[in-house]
């Protein structure tokens, strides 16, 4: 009869690695503080915290690639950690700022608002769970964050600025879970050579965004997220183009 003495053998200690999933960690905090912010009304913070949370997930996965340290516990907290900053954070900073206002508005205007931010949340975990294609849910969260930040500066959007921000959210969502390649800068290979004009614009845009950051971000991740739809459209234009007989009635 076993006892309590050592008959059973001992389950194996585990060790996780400290350093990728310690900056995780910080990923995971800055969308929860992300969330405490929204709710306390701070969106400017909240919209800060969101981008913390993806320099935090872009320097996790490349240190655990460089230090030979990635496992299997670090890909699924990662994960984890992703859902709550770029899936449900985003979400509950778009409801919170704009869901009481675009409900005075009326019952149905204040369903569509909670209505598209679910739909965001629910496609961000779609695209963690399963998908390799679409908008990366990191760029999608600062679209969102941008937007409700950059809004934020402004006492009353009114019900244009309100729609507007809730139609952003569900496209945001939904570029996430399409079939658009995106190309992904957590591979840029920092090892490559480049031309010195390129790394010239590295400080410009650091200096273009320190001056106006919920515009400038806005702008950026807004340009990324419309060029793959953007390139699908013009590619069947050409196609459509070179289809067409020349001569035609």
């Amino acid at each position: 009869m076993a006892t309590d003495t050592g008959d059973y053998p001992r389950p194996r200690s585990k060790g996780i690695y400290l350093l990728p999933n310690l900056l995780t960690t910080c990923c995971l905090f800055s969308g929860f503080y992300a969330v405490v912010a929204a709710i306390d009304k701070h969106f400017d913070h909240a919209g800060m915290a969101v981008f913390a949370a993806m320099i935090f997930d872009t320097l996790d996965g490349r240190i655990a690639r460089l230090t030979r340290t990635e496992s299997f516990f670090g890909k699924e907290y990662d994960s984890l950690a992703d859902m709550v900053s770029f899936g449900l954070a985003p979400a509950i900073v778009a409801y919170q700022w704009g869901v009481v206002r675009i409900a005075e508005y009326g019952h149905y205007w204040g369903r569509f608002g909670w209505l598209a931010c679910f739909f965001y949340a629910a496609a961000a975990a779609l695209r963690l769970a399963r998908y390799f294609e679409g908008l990366p849910s990191p760029s999608a969260a600062a679209i969102v964050a941008a937007f409700v930040w950059f809004f934020s500066e402004w006492h009353e959007p009114g019900l244009a600025g309100l729609i507007a921000a809730f139609a952003v959210t569900a496209t945001a969502g939904a570029l996430m879970v399409s079939r658009f390649g995106y190309p992904s800068f957590k591979q840029f290979n920092l090892d490559r050579r480049i031309k010195f004009v390129y790394l010239l614009l590295v400080p410009l845009f650091l200096v273009l965004i320190f001056a106006d950051p919920p515009t400038m971000l806005l702008s950026m991740f807004g340009t990324y997220a419309l060029s793959a739809p953007l390139l699908w459209v013009g590619r069947r234009v050409r196609r459509l183009v070179r289809g067409t007989p020349s001569g035609g009635s």
